[in-house]
Formats: C-alpha cells, sequence, structure tokens
C-alpha cells in the first residue's frame, strides 16, 4: 500500500470540489445523484462529481471522490469486459467515461450476500422488524446482523426521482409492473450473478468481502444488455475488512468497512437517515471519508492514487475538445 496522503492536500480540497457542470456543447442534460450526464450524436458523455449520496439524499461534496469512482469503474469495467458487454467508449479524463448511448432498464439490480445495512430499505431492517420474505426470497430464523447469507440474492428495486426513496420489490413484482419482461429480466439476472460472483473472487484476493452491489443495466442499439453506469465501486457497493470480519462479527460489532457506510453511519447516528433537514458533515468526517474512497481504490486497482489538482472544468473542456470539437473551449 502506498504512503496515505497528505491531509493538508485533502483539507486544502474541501474548497475546490467539482459540485456541478454546465456543459451545453457536450448536448442534452441529465442530472442524477452524482454524475452528470450530457446526450449527443449517439453517445453519452459521463461526468462523475464530488457530490455524495446517502438515503437517496445529495449530502454535499467530498474531495477527489468524483476521480475515484471514475477510475475504479474504468478498471472494473475492462476486467469484466470479456465476462459481460459494457457500454464504455473511452475515460479521456480522471472524471469523464465516454460511453455509447443506451436505454436503461427502468430497474436496479442489486445483489446481497449478507444480512446488513442501515437504510429504510435494507434487507437487515426488514428482518430486525421480523420480515422473513425478501424481494421474493425466504429468509432463515434466528439470523443475526451483518451474517453471511445462505447464498447470493437479487434484491430489484424500482428507481425513485430525486429526492425520494427507492422500493425493493421481488421478481414477481417487476413483471406484474410491465417495467421487464421475463426473459428481460432473467438475461439481467444472470449477467448480475456472473458480474457479483466475480467481484467477490477479486475482491478476496485483495483482503476484502464485497458485501453488496447494485447493478444498472440497459439495451444498446442493437438490443443487447449492457452493464452501464459503474461497477463495484464504494457508491455502488459496500466492502468490509476480511481479515477482522469474523472476530468482529463474533462480539456482535459492526465490520470495518471502507465505502460510503462510514458518511450513513455517522448520519444515521445524528438520526437522519433521509428525511428532515440534513446535519451539518464536519470537515473531520468528509476528510476519513475521502481517505477510505482513495483507500478502496488503490486496494482494488493496486495502483497509486494521483489526485488531480487542475481546476475540473477546464481540464475537462480542454480533454474533451477533441471530441466535440471547437464549441468546447468555453461554457
Amino acid at each position: 500500500m502506498s504512503k496515505p496522503i497528505d491531509e493538508a492536500v485533502i483539507r486544502a480540497q474541501l474548497d475546490r470540489t467539482l459540485s456541478g457542470t454546465n456543459l451545453p456543447e457536450l448536448g442534452e442534460k441529465y442530472e442524477g445523484k452524482v454524475r452528470d450526464c450530457y446526450t449527443r450524436d449517439g453517445k453519452r458523455t459521463i461526468i462523475a462529481t464530488d457530490r455524495i449520496s446517502a438515503f437517496d439524499v445529495v449530502l454535499g461534496t467530498i474531495p477527489f471522490k468524483g476521480q475515484v469512482l471514475n477510475q475504479m469503474a474504468a478498471f472494473w469495467f475492462e476486467a469484466t469486459a470479456n465476462l459481460v458487454p459494457n457500454h464504455v467508449i473511452n475515460v479521456p479524463d480522471p472524471t469523464v467515461t465516454v460511453a455509447r448511448e443506451c436505454e436503461t432498464l427502468p430497474v436496479e439490480f442489486v445483489m446481497r450476500s449478507y444480512l446488513t445495512g442501515v437504510t429504510s430499505t435494507s434487507i437487515w431492517t426488514h428482518y430486525s422488524k421480523g420480515g422473513r420474505t425478501f424481494c421474493g426470497h425466504e429468509l432463515p430464523e434466528g439470523m443475526k446482523k451483518n451474517q453471511r447469507l445462505p447464498k447470493a440474492i437479487l434484491t430489484p428495486s424500482t428507481k425513485a426521482e430525486k429526492g425520494f426513496h427507492d422500493e425493493s420489490v421481488s421478481r414477481a413484482q417487476i413483471l406484474e409492473m410491465g417495467a421487464l419482461s421475463a426473459a428481460d429480466f432473467d438475461a439481467a439476472a444472470e449477467m448480475c450473478a456472473r458480474l457479483f460472483a466475480f467481484g467477490q473472487q477479486e475482491s478476496l484476493r485483495r483482503g476484502l468481502i464485497l458485501v453488496d452491489t447494485k447493478y444498472e443495466l440497459a439495451q444498446d442499439a442493437q438490443g443487447r444488455l449492457v452493464v452501464i453506469d459503474e461497477i463495484h465501486t464504494p457508491d455502488s457497493s459496500r466492502f468490509w475488512y476480511e481479515h477482522s470480519y469474523e472476530a468482529r462479527f463474533g462480539t456482535g460489532q459492526d465490520p470495518e468497512s471502507f465505502d460510503k457506510e462510514y458518511v450513513r453511519r455517522y448520519l444515521a447516528e445524528l438520526g437522519f437517515t433521509g428525511d428532515g433537514t440534513l446535519p451539518l458533515i464536519p470537515d473531520e468526517v468528509k476528510i476519513e471519508a475521502v481517505r477510505r474512497y482513495i483507500e478502496a481504490v488503490e486496494r482494488i486497482t493496486g495502483e497509486t492514487f494521483v489526485p488531480d489538482l487542475d481546476e475540473p472544468i477546464a481540464r475537462i473542456q480542454k480533454n474533451l475538445k477533441p471530441l466535440v470539437g471547437e464549441a468546447a473551449v468555453a461554457v
């Protein structure tokens, strides 16, 4: 593992984060919780901002988060390209991915291997309230928080608009709603199971447990199912340290993690789980979150993270100029 990034570098960047973009020359804009997406000429330019979200709420920004997410997603897209098709064309900037425009499926595909979580929609919250069926899957009696499930399960969720909460649903509910055909759902489910098994295997080789993750799937212009958005990043996934899991589980402690669960737990301890006034997130919490994001990308990719300190908008425009022409030199 490389030398940790200097705290002074992180602290100096707290007020220089990329909170959003306005680049009409890239095409029609769609703003997600974390990413700004632009569509033009059959291509989608995806800019990973430094926004952080949890409980389906945008919480603010933390330095270098967009760079970490984009680099880790690029790593996994390349590593799984022979396993499942994806939408990536190239990665021309530390925070930008250019991809083929696809029609996103109206369902998020969430794979889970452990009984855990702190959100209102988490499998542990459901179980702790007496639920023994989750998204159509029967759960054994007598399980404890953070215990491994008998097998990995797919727990789809609806896609809520910003400001609203996603809802976990079963395969039967998806088909009943007419959101997907049985054939498309089953093909997507098989792709997700394959990705998740690979991700868990590769994570364990790096001393990590890939606990759960969500995948976005879409159909490309040829009608082929492809994975899009991101794969196995700290935003879409929960990671625990493998070396301490058993001991901490045995004593009833939460596992050590370095995903955004750290921020979720901080807010949950203050009583915030998505509704009401968002508490102020102290700089120290943001700095620790940055450290964990950076450790994640370094541990997963095996490469030292080099923070890009350039002004992000000017850098993005410069790096994308060959793709969009002279119009990209000014906002």
